[in-house]
């Protein structure tokens, strides 16, 4: 019998002033929004074939009740509410709330997958590797160029994975390498890959996205 899989997209609604807050500098609050929006949408698009796996369950994990304002009619105009499970982000920081989301889904899953939507290049075979990789190990990982990962996946929790992980420096991969390999775990690495965060990583997005976004 196939083992259950799940896949979890974290999320932020993307409104004004709250959304991808390090490029306002570069495209205000508003053009910051819309990027956030079109990210969003882009990676929901990317992914949701998996969910013609039987044995693959999806689950968009957002910030607060209130984004459910912005999220549930989505999913509903695109037809996608029965697709996804949506759910609230629970946690005093980045590391909990993560923690908090792969441990519940390691609960009724034999492994699982956690990304955000910051990362254009990340699609759903990006996310079968990964997947095929938690086959032979215990964690696998999407790292970031910016020293970051853009996923993390694992078939058994590992707590020291999060905790005390100084979330958003150039270290968060090298440290999660040094846990690992404290507790003697395996893991893999998918190739690197960009995510947008910065003005100067504006330059990665795909040109449809590029185009789009200097059109709005």
């Amino acid at each position: 019998m196939p083992q259950k899989r799940h896949l979890i997209v974290f999320a932020k609604s993307p409104k004004a002033g709250l959304a991808k807050t390090r490029l306002i500098p570069a495209l205000g609050a508003d053009g910051a929004a819309t990027l956030a929006k079109q990210l969003f949408v882009h990676t929901i698009q990317m992914v949701t074939p998996l969910h013609l796996r039987a044995n693959t369950s999806l689950e968009l994990c957002v910030t607060g009740a209130q984004d459910n304002d912005f999220f549930k009619p989505w999913l509903e105009q695109q037809n996608l509410a029965a697709q996804w499970q949506l759910t609230h982000q629970q946690g005093h920081d980045l590391g909990s709330r993560m923690q908090t989301a792969l441990e519940s889904a390691l609960q009724h899953a034999s492994c699982a997958i956690l990304i955000g939507t910051d990362a254009p290049n990340l699609d759903h075979e990006v996310v079968e590797a990964a997947f095929a990789a938690l086959a032979s190990n215990d964690a696998v990982f999407a790292p970031a160029f910016d020293g970051g990962y853009t996923l993390i996946g694992l078939r058994t929790p590992i707590p020291e994975l999060f905790h005390d992980i100084e979330w958003g420096s150039a270290r968060v991969m090298q440290t999660s390498r040094d846990r690992l390999r404290a507790a003697k775990k395996t893991w893999h690495e998918l190739p690197p890959m960009h995510d947008i965060d910065e003005p100067t990583d504006l330059i990665h997005l795909p040109s449809h996205l590029r185009n789009k976004s200097n059109k709005e």
